[in-house]
């Protein structure tokens, strides 16, 4: 079939309903605690979403509770909706205990989802496509005498359509007889491809008056696409979740469809015109509270969205952002970062000298290619500066005459031991030099812990400006492998002033030698970066 795009279809606006708080949390592993949801319900109405799909009372005790406890919070811009399926077969919709549950979470709105493919009204819930029929058209005609609005959700449409077009046709039909005031069409079994989605949802409109919508799961890796796609062709109410989490592969993800309706489409999709702004939070708490790690790759809102690596890339976006931008990264609260590495260029150190450290140098000076080239020699040898741009700028630093160094450690010895595996402990020392010499003990569970007391001892004598650095991050990698046992470790380090953080890298094949390095490198980091910005009369506390 040949698909013609008309673009006059796709309208001014979308309403947005975000089932992070339902479809999301049915994702494998994700589970949100009663205080999580309400974080998540509060975020969402400040971004501006219209709908909040926040869970099906009456399945579980914990979404009863939750529509207790929400009702202490107004919400400026969302309707909360409450979801629920349609009366079970040979009851009365009045009779359905279910059903009592969700008018009991008193929303305005409720989604009800209804079988549309004829395979599972016969095979799944064993009775007649009549009864179905039915079910549907008794449960909304309730909820509406009831006074609340109805979205029907018609469950896997694609694929009832492609088998029995016309029953999925009357089951759309029937829902908008019975009062329904949205019909959405779900690829409940993410099968379906962009070009079938804009067909059927083109097809659709000549059968049906009321505002569709659609609901996209992304098991052929299409919801975001299927669901742009599907707005092209007229559809006005949209299903997403943030991040894309949900069943199986998940949902079409909030954070891709909205700012592509907004910024490549021109279609309005949030009720807060500064809601775009605060996407890459949004993300980042919906990860936080479902337990999941972020994905630095993801469209707008990943960490590395907007970084840029490749030296020629740097160049170029140093001179004129749009060079390599799709968007502002701000336009959805995101930032530019960029890397520093064996295939980065001069530019790159230059943006991160001026970013971090405000010193303005040309890349075409020679400090510049000596400390590029010492980079590449050490990425070589096992070294990453991808996150550590701060043990990059050390060597930059150097090769400028501007290190300087605060401190030296002139020795340093751990002993760790123990009774059984489970109570070890460790000890160390640490001589610091410069002109004096300080030596100071320190113990720890392990040891990194026992070395970093012992050298932030010594540091209250020689830098106790040091003590406001805080370790938050430490992680290990193995770069290298030798021909024989022994490993190359790599270890990184992120600390924090309080205000800003950034990353130290060192490698050896002594895990303590190279934690130790990281960390004299992230303090002394701080200490020239501090002593940089008091030289340009900046206010440093």
């Amino acid at each position: 079939m040949v698909t013609k795009f008309i673009a006059d279809e796709k309208p001014q606006k979308v309403e947005v309903l975000d089932t992070t708080l339902r479809d999301g949390a049915q994702a494998k592993g994700v589970s949100f605690d009663l205080q999580a949801k309400i974080r998540i319900t509060l975020a969402l109405d400040e971004i501006g979403v219209h709908f909040i799909e926040a869970g099906w009372p009456g399945s579980n005790p914990k979404d009863e509770e939750y529509f207790k406890e929400i009702r202490k919070y107004d919400l400026r811009n969302s309707e909360l909706v409450a979801f629920t399926s349609t009366r079970r077969k040979n009851m009365k919709a009045s009779q359905d205990p279910i059903l009592q549950k969700v008018l009991d979470a008193d929303t305005k709105w409720i989604t009800v989802f209804g079988k549309s493919w004829d395979l599972h009204v016969t095979d799944v819930l064993k009775t007649t496509l009549e009864e179905n029929l039915n079910m549907i058209y008794d449960t909304i005609k309730y909820l509406k005498e009831n006074g609340r609005n109805v979205i029907f959700d018609a469950e896997h449409f694609f694929d009832g359509f492609k088998r029995n077009k016309e029953y999925a046709l009357k089951v759309l039909k029937t829902a908008e007889e019975a009062g329904a005031d949205r019909i959405v069409l779900a690829d409940t079994n993410g099968g379906s491809l962009p070009h079938e989605v804009y067909n059927v949802v083109m097809e659709v409109k000549q059968h049906v008056k009321k505002p569709l919508g659609l609901h996209m799961h992304n098991d052929s890796g299409c919801a975001v696409a299927n669901t742009l796609m599907g707005v092209l062709a007229g559809a006005s109410h949209v299903h997403v979740t943030v991040n894309g989490i949900g069943e199986r592969t998940g949902n079409a993800d909030l954070c891709v469809v909205v700012p592509n309706l907004e910024l490549k489409m021109g279609i309005e999709a949030l009720k807060n015109r500064e809601g775009l702004k605060m996407l890459k939070s949004l993300s980042s708490l919906v990860y936080e509270l479902a337990g999941i790690p972020p994905n630095p790759y993801q469209p707008y809102v990943g960490d590395n969205a907007f970084a840029h690596k490749a030296g020629v890339h740097v160049d170029a976006v140093l001179k004129n952002p749009v060079a390599y931008e799709h968007v502002p990264p701000e336009s959805v609260g995101n930032a530019r970062k960029v890397a520093v590495s064996e295939l980065s260029g001069a530019a790159n150190l230059v943006s991160w000298a001026r970013k971090e450290l405000g010193i303005m140098v040309d890349k075409r000076e020679p400090a510049v290619r000596r400390a590029l080239r010492r980079i590449k020699e050490l990425e070589n040898k096992g070294y990453s500066f991808d996150n550590a741009t701060a043990s990059a700028l050390l060597i930059l630093l150097e090769e400028m005459g501007l290190r300087g160094k605060t401190f030296e450690v002139k020795d340093w010895r751990v002993i760790s031991e123990g009774k059984d595996l489970s109570g070890a402990k460790s000890w160390s020392v640490v001589k610091l030099g410069n002109g004096e010499e300080y030596l100071e003990a320190g113990e720890g569970i392990g040891p990194v812990e026992a070395i970093d007391k012992a050298l932030r001892k010594a540091l209250t004598k020689v830098a106790p400006e040091a003590s406001s650095v805080k370790l938050i991050d430490y992680r290990v990698h193995l770069p290298k492998a030798s021909k024989h046992t022994e490993s190359d470790v790599r270890v990184e380090i992120t600390f924090s002033d309080g205000k800003e953080f950034w990353t130290t890298t060192a490698v050896s094949r002594n895990i303590i030698e190279a934690s130790l390095k990281a960390l004299v490198e992230g303090i002394e980091y701080y200490l020239i970066k501090r002593k940089l910005m008091a030289l340009r009369g900046m206010m440093v506390p």
